[in-house]
């Protein structure tokens, strides 16, 4: 009887498909990870990976350009919202699934953690970052946020024989599930204060009555909070550095750039939509953390020599950029911020694909003396990561300058110019690592004489091996080389980017 009374909610199949093609794909590749024979495992496996990564752009692009609310009940909002904004993050997080993928592919960690299980983490924690981007729902926001998170506090941990990774996924664990009940305490707040768990239903609320008040603001305040753990925003950045260099590689590539696509992707519906009556009360809180990320990040890499901690110092301060375009809460800014994202993808996943291919060269793991001479023995890893430091570095160009040109104007046209000037000293500051880089790879001796010596792991090598034969595998390289030439490409010519990243501005209705 009770159940007879339930409404069932409309669901429309062909918006769902994408999210559908991840979830899919993980129970497919999960149950390909059980059957017998090696060549299924680590060769199958991946690729079937790849298919659903594919698969899950290839339907992205079919239903481009139309908007529509998802799992729609009866005088609800819709739970999800399939829009360009929604697409772009897929195709963010798609690509750099792809991208992590290819790095994973022989590496370490799928081995001892299996291949099924690793890759299907991998599908679902892609699921839950799509999730987060649609969610028009306090409780589909939550449900995206912890899909998001679970699967990567086990991710952390894969390479089980190797402490530091270890401690990596018990760090984000703890750290996460602090930051997972903050964001949770804020949404609830936020329902206390508005009486509504829809995005539409809360923004109503705000513009009638009830905008200043205390338990709404503690709310809004707590859900800041919340996302800046997930974001790297400073003063809640402290686990990045730790966690992204004990976690495998490939894992901390993923993490680097799909977590933060899909943690300011809801940011972007969650305070540019629900709580934009607010505006006044809540922008002037995030344009000081803003600017605090960006000197604390940029001045905590500075004295780092592991280029994974030296990235992490820098995707703290990338977040402080990225937030400018979240401040302003206009149509400039939400381009602006999804531009970055893009260019975001590719500037990291080449600095950490040519990390990880040095991990397996030499026995410097990520220290800065692995890419020692790197232009004279590898020039093909070393323009990409030549490429990426100077995109991070905001170099005219290269696909980075032109991201950090958009948010620059979106801060002055949104009138946070003094942010903008920030968001110029910090890319001042941060030539003094990103060269340091770029130095050791073009200016020092190379590293090559320890390669024929020792493995990765300080493992002697067999007598007689040649060094040639354990030079990084192709894919790794691949990948590296390919998001040089995009750093270059949308540095050149970056309209193609820019149009799509208008389009999802377009999306949220902002002026």
């Amino acid at each position: 009887m009770l159940l007879a009374a339930v409404t069932k909610p409309t669901i429309d199949w062909a918006g769902v498909s994408p999210l559908i093609a991840l979830l899919g794909g993980s129970i497919v590749v999960l149950l390909a990870g059980l059957l017998r024979g090696r060549f299924i495992r680590e060769q199958i496996v991946p690729f079937l990976t790849i298919v659903a990564f594919a698969t899950t752009i290839g339907l992205g692009i079919w239903q481009w350009d139309d908007a529509k609310d998802l799992f729609v009940a009866k005088g609800s909002q819709g739970a999800l919202r399939s829009d360009d904004l929604t697409l772009m993050i897929t195709f963010i997080v798609s690509v750099t699934g792809i991208g992590a993928v290819l790095l994973s592919w022989r590496a370490l960690a799928p081995r001892e953690a299996a291949h099924g299980e690793y890759f299907a983490l991998m599908l679902t924690s892609a699921a839950g970052m799509v999730i987060l981007a649609a969610a028009q729902n306090l409780v589909s926001v939550f449900l995206g946020l912890e899909l998001l998170s679970v699967p990567l506090y086990v991710l952390c941990a894969t390479e089980m024989r190797r402490e530091r990774s270890l401690e990596s996924g018990l760090k984000y664990l703890i750290i996460g599930s602090v930051g997972s009940a903050t964001f949770l305490y804020g949404l609830a707040f936020i329902y206390g204060g508005t009486g509504a768990t829809d995005f539409r239903g809360i923004s109503q609320a705000i513009s009638s009555d009830v905008a200043k008040d205390s338990l709404l603001l503690t709310g809004i305040g707590l859900t800041l909070v919340g996302l800046a753990f997930k974001a790297s925003v400073a003063p809640f950045h402290q686990w990045t550095p730790d966690v992204y260099e004990g976690a495998p590689t490939p894992v901390t590539a993923w993490m680097a750039v799909a977590t933060k696509a899909a943690a300011f992707g809801g940011a972007l519906r969650i305070f540019d939509v629900a709580l934009i009556d607010a505006h006044r009360d809540w922008a002037p809180a995030l344009a000081t953390l803003a600017a605090i990320t960006i000197i604390v990040g940029n001045v905590g890499a500075l004295s780092q020599s592991s280029l994974k901690r030296l990235l992490a110092w820098s995707s703290v301060a990338q977040a402080g950029y990225l937030l400018a375009g979240v401040v302003v809460a206009s149509r400039v800014g939400v381009q602006a911020t999804v531009f970055y994202l893009a260019v975001y993808l590719f500037m990291n996943l080449a600095a950490f694909a040519v990390i990880a291919a040095r991990e397996r060269e030499t026995p410097y793991g990520d220290d800065i003396r692995a890419v020692n001479g790197l232009g004279t023995s590898r020039p093909l890893l070393a323009w990409p990561m030549t490429l990426a430091m100077l995109s991070l570095a905001g170099m005219p160009a290269t696909a980075g300058f032109i991201g950090k040109f958009t948010l620059i104007d979106a801060a002055a046209d949104g009138g946070y110019t003094w942010l903008g000037v920030v968001i110029v000293i910090g890319s001042m500051i941060s030539l003094g690592y990103y060269l340091k880089v770029v130095a050791a790879m073009w200016m020092r001796p190379s590293a090559a004489a320890d390669v024929a010596t020792r493995d990765a792991s300080g493992a002697p090598r067999l007598a007689g091996a040649d060094p040639i034969t354990d030079r990084a595998d192709w894919e790794v390289t691949l990948v590296a080389v390919l998001c040089g030439a995009a750093i270059l490409v949308f540095g050149v010519i970056p309209s193609p980017l820019l149009n799509l990243a208008d389009s999802a501005g377009k999306a949220l209705g902002l002026l």
